[in-house]
């Protein structure tokens, strides 16, 4: 059995190396070059890998409980995060709290707390859900992570995330712009394609390209990752931040591993799920954020947090759920 540390080793070598490597070039480059590169992820490199991984992939008709586990992790984690909100609320209604100013997210905004739903609910499963699934359980599982990502997190983010995001927040694009944004998507047309090609016979040396172009996908993704991380500069809300990431990144992870633990899935599919649901909140929340006006300095903060907890957490879920 390889041990964990070793795995973990390969995987913030890498990670470490090449967000740091992004995080100084997002200090020194013009804002162009990251909006340039993430484009390019975007609309052909991630594409690309997603070929590339997936052909790699055994699929089996048990992949699907990836995208339940996806949506079942997005509930709990909205439920788990309004509970609290609530009980805060009922805390700051208390007589012996009315004479004295009470810090209560459902005393300040709703575009706080539409952010602090959105922290607890969405996961950053592509860029940075991939690399970590890749190093340490294999592209023989990346199904996992991909149906996850694709039928889950992104069809979240860009479905039931628009509608609270619009909800709690002052609309400025229409869901239908959104919507248009998520149809285009190319990564789910290229995983649509990925899944109709799986099995049929490509030329060597075209399984060979796609390979490559995935590898260095994932290179750059992480280096863009360090990029935007170089361009956040709040740090604030420290407290609401720590709570959501509490719920997003400990107590649904560990709760869906429980009730993973009772389905017949082997030790890997489990830790790839497991995987997926922990990491931090995804970028899209920023998107969301930006584009309906919710609570920026909140957002910023617990992506902050979020990226840095991962390197705590990871090993966690490596000892609870071991692959063999």
């Amino acid at each position: 059995m390889e041990f964990p540390s070793l795995r973990l080793l390969s995987l913030y070598v890498p990670l470490i190396g090449w967000s740091s490597l992004g995080f100084w070039l997002g200090r020194i480059c013009p804002l162009w070059v990251g909006d340039r590169l993430g484009k390019l992820l975007f609309w052909v490199g991630v594409p690309i890998s997603v070929l590339g991984f997936l052909r790699q992939s055994e699929l089996s008709a048990a992949v699907w409980l990836a995208p339940v586990a996806a949506w079942l992790a997005i509930a709990l984690g909205g439920l788990l995060g309004w509970l609290w909100l609530m009980a805060t609320l009922k805390q700051g209604q208390r007589p012996e709290q009315k004479q004295r100013p009470v810090s209560s997210p459902m005393t300040q905004s709703r575009p706080q707390q539409g952010s602090f739903l959105l922290a607890t609910m969405m996961g950053n499963t592509g860029y940075l859900g991939f690399p970590v699934s890749l190093a340490l359980i294999g592209p023989k599982y990346f199904a996992w992570a991909l149906f996850y990502d694709m039928i889950g997190t992104t069809l979240g983010a860009y479905g039931l995330g628009v509608v609270m995001a619009a909800h709690f927040g002052g609309m400025q694009k229409s869901p239908r712009d959104l919507l248009r944004a998520l149809v285009c998507n190319p990564v789910l047309w290229s995983f649509a394609l990925g899944l109709g090609i799986h099995d049929i016979p490509l030329p060597l040396w075209l399984d060979s390209f796609l390979k490559t172009v995935a590898w260095t996908s994932i290179t750059v993704a992480l280096v863009l990752i360090g990029m935007r991380l170089s361009q956040l500069r709040s740090w604030r809300s420290v407290r609401l931040a720590s709570v959501s990431l509490s719920v997003k990144m400990l107590i649904v992870p560990l709760l869906i591993g429980v009730l993973l633990s009772f389905t017949s899935l082997g030790s890997a599919e489990k830790l790839a799920i497991v995987l997926q649901v922990s990491m931090p909140p995804a970028f899209a929340t920023l998107v969301l954020c930006e584009a309906y006006e919710l609570d920026r300095e909140l957002t910023v903060t617990a992506l902050a947090m979020g990226s840095i907890g991962l390197l705590v957490t990871l090993p966690l879920w490596l000892l609870l759920f071991p692959t063999s």
